[in-house]
């Protein structure tokens, strides 16, 4: 998995999470983060992340049969 972050406009940040198969990108989840304060991404972004990446397992084995 690969989290792309990058400043935008001063203090907002893009983060993007995405996951590569051999012959499939996901994008998984992209969001702007706006806390001030620490730089964890907060618990249910990252059950989401884990929710969608469970889904794009399975949709990429379908594809593979």
């Amino acid at each position: 998995m690969l989290e792309v972050v990058a400043r935008h406009d001063g203090d907002t940040w893009r983060v993007v999470y995405t996951v590569r198969f051999n012959d499939a990108v996901y994008v998984l989840h992209a969001f702007q983060k706006k806390s001030k304060s620490g730089i964890a991404t907060p618990k249910k972004d990252i059950d989401l992340i884990k929710q969608r990446l469970a889904e794009a397992e399975r949709d990429n084995r379908e594809r593979q049969n």
